[in-house]
C-alpha cells in the first residue's frame, strides 16, 4: 500500500504529469507526467487505474518484503536496508538482494537509488530477470510518470516478453500502450490481466477501461492512431499538435471530434511586457484542471511554444484526473517550461484562465506573468 500511496503522489507531481512527452504535463504539482497529444483514446478511466487500481492491484500482487534485520539493533526499515547494503557490498553477486534492496528503495520513496538497484539487478541477470526490469520501469515511472510512454514502457514490454502473465508489468504495460496510441495492444493487455484473476474492486474498473478502448478504436480512424506521437525527448513536439508557423493553426487532439462538447479551446498569446522571455523551441504545457479537486490536472497537453496558437483539449488529452465533461467549470494554465522540465520552475511564463466547458467557445488565454 506504500507504493500504492506513492504511486498516486507521483502521479499528482507528475503533472505536472507531465506529461512529459510530447505529452502532456501540468503544473504545480511536482508533476512528471504525461498525455501524447492527439491521443485517441478517450481514457477518463485511468485516474481510477492508476489509483485504486495500482493501489489495489499492490495489496493483492506485490511481492515486496522488507528484508530481515540481521542484528537486534535493527528495528526500522531504514537499519533495516542499510543493513542489506552493507551485505551487498560483500557479495555484490546477489541477485535476490539487489532486487529486494530495490523494492525496499521505492517503498521509502528513494527512487534514484532504486533505480540503480534494479540496474545492477538487471545486469546480474543478462537482462533475464522479469522482476529487475518491472522494478526499473516502476521506479521510473513513479518518479515521472511520462517515463511510461518512453523508457518505462520500453522496460514492461521487455518483462511482458519473459514473464507474459505478470500482473504488474501486463498493468502498467496497458497504460503505456494506452498512452502511445497503440490501442489494441493496450486492449490485449487489459484482457490479459483479467484473465489473472484481479481483484473484485479492480475487475470492473479494468473491463470499463477495455470497453471504452473498443469504443475508441472502433470510432476512431486508423491513420490517427497511427500518427500518435511516440517521440521521448522533453523537447518533442506532438504529432499534429504544435502549431503552423504564426501561431495560427490549431493544436487539436484526434479525438476532439468524438467528444462533442467536451471540449475546451483557448487561444494562448504572451503578454508584450513577457516578450523575449519564451525562446524559440521551448516547451508549452497546456492543462486543465477542475477547481477544489485535489491531485493531478484532469487533461494536459504538450506543444512547442509557438505564439499565439489555438489550442483544444479533449477527453483524449485526459489523464490521472478522469477528465472533463460538458457542464464542468474548470481552470486552464499555459505555462512555458524554460527548462524543458514538466515540473514548475521559478520563472517560467505562465497564464490561467476559467472556461465553462460546453458554454464558451474558444477564449483567449494571456501568458502574463512569472511563475515565482
Amino acid at each position: 500500500m506504500a507504493i500504492a500511496a506513492l504511486l498516486a503522489l507521483a502521479c499528482a507531481a507528475a503533472v505536472a504529469l507531465p506529461l512529459v512527452w510530447r505529452r502532456g504535463t501540468s503544473e504545480g504539482a511536482a508533476q512528471g507526467a504525461g498525455v501524447v497529444a492527439g491521443s485517441p483514446v478517450a481514457a477518463a478511466a485511468v485516474a481510477v487505474l492508476l489509483v485504486g487500481g495500482g493501489a489495489a492491484l499492490y495489496a493483492t500482487w506485490s511481492s515486496w518484503s522488507w528484508p530481515a534485520p540481521q542484528a537486534a539493533g535493527a528495528s526500522s526499515p531504514t537499519e533495516m536496508v542499510s543493513q542489506l547494503v552493507r551485505r551487498l557490498e560483500r557479495e555484490p553477486e546477489d541477485l535476490e538482494g539487489w532486487l529486494m534492496l530495490g523494492r525496499s528503495y521505492v517503498a521509502l520513496g528513494q527512487l534514484p537509488l532504486a533505480i540503480r538497484a534494479y540496474q545492477r539487478a538487471d545486469r546480474l541477470a543478462d537482462g533475464r530477470n522479469a522482476e529487475a526490469l518491472e522494478g526499473w520501469a516502476e521506479a521510473l515511472a513513479l518518479g515521472n510518470e511520462a517515463e511510461l510512454a518512453g523508457r518505462a514502457g520500453r522496460l514492461f514490454d521487455r518483462a511482458l516478453e519473459l514473464a507474459p502473465t505478470a500482473p504488474k508489468a501486463l498493468f502498467f504495460g496497458a497504460v503505456a500502450a494506452q498512452r502511445r496510441g497503440e490501442l489494441p495492444l493496450a486492449v490485449e493487455r487489459f484482457e490479459k490481466l483479467l484473465a489473472t484473476e484481479p481483484p473484485e474492486n479492480v475487475r470492473p474498473v479494468i473491463e470499463q477501461q477495455v470497453a471504452t478502448l473498443k469504443a475508441a478504436i472502433a470510432g476512431a480512424p486508423m491513420a490517427a492512431m497511427a500518427g500518435a506521437a511516440k517521440a521521448d525527448g522533453p523537447g518533442a513536439a506532438p504529432a499534429g499538435g504544435a502549431a503552423a508557423p504564426g501561431g495560427e493553426g490549431a493544436a487539436a487532439s484526434s479525438g476532439a471530434a468524438a467528444s462533442g462538447s467536451a471540449v475546451v479551446r483557448v487561444r494562448v498569446r504572451l503578454a508584450p511586457a513577457l516578450a523575449g522571455k519564451v525562446p524559440a523551441g521551448a516547451p508549452l504545457f497546456v492543462f486543465v484542471r477542475i477547481p477544489g479537486r485535489p491531485g493531478p490536472p484532469v487533461a494536459v497537453k504538450r506543444l512547442e511554444a509557438t505564439l499565439p496558437q489555438l489550442v483544444e483539449l479533449s477527453q483524449a488529452d485526459a489523464m490521472m484526473g478522469g477528465g472533463f465533461a460538458a457542464g464542468d467549470k474548470v481552470d486552464v494554465t499555459a505555462r512555458v517550461a524554460l527548462g524543458g522540465q514538466p515540473t514548475a520552475s521559478p520563472g517560467d511564463p505562465v497564464g490561467q484562465t476559467g472556461y465553462d466547458v460546453g458554454r464558451d467557445g474558444e477564449k483567449e488565454l494571456v501568458i502574463d506573468r512569472l511563475t515565482p
